[in-house]
């Protein structure tokens, strides 16, 4: 059975940081390109941030570059968020994402269950 359980979600002031960790279990996490999105209220899920296989090449949302930065421990079977000089507009629940393209073609998806992050003073 697939699970992918993200913590590090708090309440934080404007400014501050948070990091977020995805820990992967019942798949082969190193085959997997991995993402983060987030959702606010009222609004539709959005890509923050992607890295890939094998070279960890990584890719950010316009309104993170330069904030965030992505990164995996496949030893760990763990990814990482760190999320500085946070806004309130970054308030949402962040999801992590596991997906890869099989050999047939076929996209594989699975999704954690989210973990809260709310910026205000």
């Amino acid at each position: 059975q697939v699970q992918l359980v993200e913590s590090g979600g708090d309440l934080v002031q404007p400014g501050g940081s948070l990091r977020l960790s995805c820990v992967a279990s019942g798949l082969s996490f190193s085959t997997y390109a991995m993402k983060w999105y987030r959702q606010a209220p009222g609004k539709e899920r959005e890509l923050v941030a992607g890295i890939t296989i094998p070279g960890g090449s990584t890719n950010y949302a316009d309104p993170v570059k330069g904030r965030f930065t992505i990164s995996r421990d496949n030893a760990r079977n763990t990814m990482f968020l760190q999320m500085n000089s946070l806004k309130p507009e970054d308030t949402a629940v962040y999801y992590c994402n596991a997906e890869r393209i099989t050999r047939a073609n076929l996209q594989v998806n699975y999704w954690g269950q989210g973990t809260q992050v709310t910026v205000s003073s």
